[in-house]
Order: structure tokens, then C-alpha cells, then sequence
């Protein structure tokens, strides 16, 4: 994640999920951290809850990995191929 997404992904955390700027800077301190890191270690140390880093995953996927990121690209095959599969079962 670049320098400007990840300001706009901290900027997103304190003013639409209101996580207080002490709590990141908590989860920041981690040693192993790396962005996509970030939403996980807030989770362990419980400062988000489950609501929230649903959000969280929402928002990375809508402004990082873009609308045809790899993970969207594979869930849509997958379902396209259950989908036939089914159509095939109930015939």
C-alpha cells in the first residue's frame, strides 16, 4: 500500500470508525507490521470489533485492491462454477 492510501486508510479508521488515535498508534508499534497487517492486529488486540473489521475489509477491497482484484475475481469463478454445477444437478 502506498503512502496516500495508507493515510486515507488511517484518515477512514479515526473519522468513520472512530478508533482513537492512541489505539493505532498501539497497533503502528507492532514489530511485524506491514498495512495489510493492520486490520488483524487491531482485531487481536481487540480494538475493533467484528462489525468494524468487516468495514475495514470492505474498504480495502473497494479502494486498494480495486474492483477486479485477484480474491473478487476467484469468489465470482467459484460462484459461477457452483452456480452451473447446480444447474446441471437439477436437470
Amino acid at each position: 500500500m502506498d503512502t496516500r492510501k495508507l493515510a486515507q486508510f488511517i484518515r477512514f479508521l479515526q473519522e468513520e470508525l472512530a478508533i482513537p488515535a492512541s489505539d493505532l498508534q498501539l497497533a503502528l508499534r507492532h514489530p511485524e507490521l506491514t498495512p495489510s497487517l493492520l486490520p488483524m492486529i487491531l482485531w487481536q488486540y481487540g480494538l475493533v470489533t467484528l462489525y468494524q473489521l468487516d468495514r475495514i475489509f470492505d474498504w480495502l477491497d473497494e479502494f486498494v485492491l480495486g474492483p477486479h482484484s485477484a480474491l473478487q475475481l476467484e469468489v465470482q469463478k467459484d460462484y459461477s462454477q457452483n452456480k452451473s454445477e447446480k444447474s446441471l444437478t437439477d436437470i
